[in-house]
């Protein structure tokens, strides 16, 4: 059995990778087995200097670059776009399989989204898969990460309303570029009351580590025995 978790947020230059990032080493440093996987990332040049790339390092796993995600854009736009202009468009076919194959070599995997929850990676007269699809299609818990400041609260509320309108379970939220401020606090307070989901870490910037503790951190993971 696979501990499984999807990472996504509550829009673009979030924190999403740098989240991520700081699970996965998290979760090594305490001798936990963990793999990375990425369905697709734009705006790179290599798979070493992608999203996919930076978690490898800093998460010090290890793992071979080829494994890390499935489809990598030069154009830095949305994946959907970015695949049509480099006719190379997503598939869920091999998705399913580059991502059983990491089943098979880690106790855990974290797989990060694209963007925020609704981003298309694939918008042709063929066929449309947004991110959701690829939840549902793993059928893996949900991570939120959100920013700390002003207007957090509308996007953070919305993404997880809007993840729990598609049946998907949401294991909590890491806000980034905290502050121990009377605003960041009270936005904390706030998602919290409204979205009825618990704030299970807060990160402030440049932070090299995650504080949280390790066996709740496995916790938010989802277990399949697929």
């Amino acid at each position: 059995m696979t501990n499984e978790l999807f990472v996504t947020a509550t829009g673009t230059n979030i924190g999403k990778t740098y989240i991520s990032a700081l699970i996965v080493k998290t979760l090594r440093e305490n001798g936990i087995n963990c793999g990375y996987y990425k369905v697709a990332a734009s705006g790179s040049e290599s798979i070493e200097k992608s999203d996919a790339g930076y978690v490898n390092r800093i998460g010090q796993i290890g793992q071979q670059e080829d494994t890390l995600l499935s489809y990598i854009y030069k154009t830095p736009v949305s994946p959907h776009l970015a695949s049509n202009l480099e006719g190379n468009p997503v598939d869920i076919l091999k998705i399913k399989e580059d991502y059983r194959k990491l089943t098979d070599i880690y106790d855990f995997v974290l797989t990060e989204g694209s963007g925020g929850i609704i981003c298309p990676l694939r918008f042709d007269i063929q066929k449309q898969i947004m991110i959701e699809d690829i939840i549902e299609i793993l059928d893996i818990p949900v991570l939120v990460i959100a920013d700390s400041g002003l207007g957090t609260i509308n996007s953070t509320v919305l993404t997880i309303f809007y993840l729990k309108s598609k049946g998907f379970k949401v294991s909590g939220i890491v806000i980034n570029n905290f502050e121990n401020s009377l605003m960041h606090t009270d936005n904390i307070k706030m998602i919290e009351e409204l979205s009825n989901i618990e704030v299970v870490a807060k990160v402030k910037k440049n932070d090299d580590t995650l504080d949280l503790d390790v066996e709740k951190l496995k916790q938010l993971f989802g277990r399949s025995i697929k």
